[in-house]
């Protein structure tokens, strides 16, 4: 079966047109509008973003590597299953490498602006609300990364990051709307307030604690 799918409302601009297909496909996977029992023709995706084939290609390709689609030959991709044991191993790797570090970058008062991590924040809760899956996904991935991003190790930040898109795959479909999840979007402002206060302990009591909805709110567990 090959098929478009259920799609996001989304257009591709110009600019950095691998990087741009690679963001919308990336929200269409993780928010549940692609499934993982269909297979998708990758020109009718490029119809479908309005741009030619070949940086869609290159986006699954990056995709691919990163473990969110599988390319099947003479058929296109379809996104990659994951289960309940890949879950939690992901959810495992995260709590091992998130939490420290933000605890690091508390102690050592990294963070020099936290006006744009705010702004971010209360970006995700409003997207969040109105449910623009586009601008939540990618909003709420910066602010993790920046924040991580003041201890300053790249490999650390590209395997969180990674590992972040991986989880998402358990379906933003299941969850979106929710009081749980409207509730686990505001808990970036807390967070926030312990890393500005300086209180490491709590900083990463709270990262951990949001990592939590990765195997409760969006597992669907609640």
């Amino acid at each position: 079966m090959t098929s478009s799918g259920t799609s996001v409302n989304i257009s591709v601009k110009r600019q950095s047109l691998r990087d741009q297909a690679g963001r919308a496909l990336r929200a269409q996977v993780i928010a549940g509008a692609m499934r993982p029992d269909v297979y998708y023709a990758i020109g009718q995706i490029a119809e479908r973003l309005q741009i030619s084939v070949t940086p869609v290609r290159e986006a699954l390709l990056d995709m691919a590597a990163d473990g969110l689609v599988e390319m099947v030959p003479n058929r296109g991709f379809r996104v990659r299953q994951l289960t309940e044991r890949d879950l939690d191993e992901i959810v495992e790797l995260r709590l091992l490498l998130e939490p420290p570090a933000v605890r690091r970058v508390t102690e050592r008062r990294l963070v020099d602006d936290f006006g744009a991590l705010r702004s971010m924040a209360a970006s995700i809760e409003s997207a969040a609300r109105e449910g623009d899956w586009v601008v939540f996904l990618d909003t709420d991935r910066d602010m993790h990364m920046k924040l991580l991003g003041y201890l300053g190790n790249g490999r650390l930040t590209e395997v969180v990051g990674k590992l972040r898109d991986q989880t998402r795959l358990y379906g933003l479909d299941r969850v979106a709307g929710t009081h749980e999840f409207l509730a686990s979007t505001h808990e970036h402002i807390a967070l926030l307030d312990a890393v500005e206060a300086g209180d490491a302990r709590e900083a990463e009591n709270l990262t951990a604690r949001h990592l939590s909805h990765a195997r409760g709110i969006w597992a669907g567990d609640g």
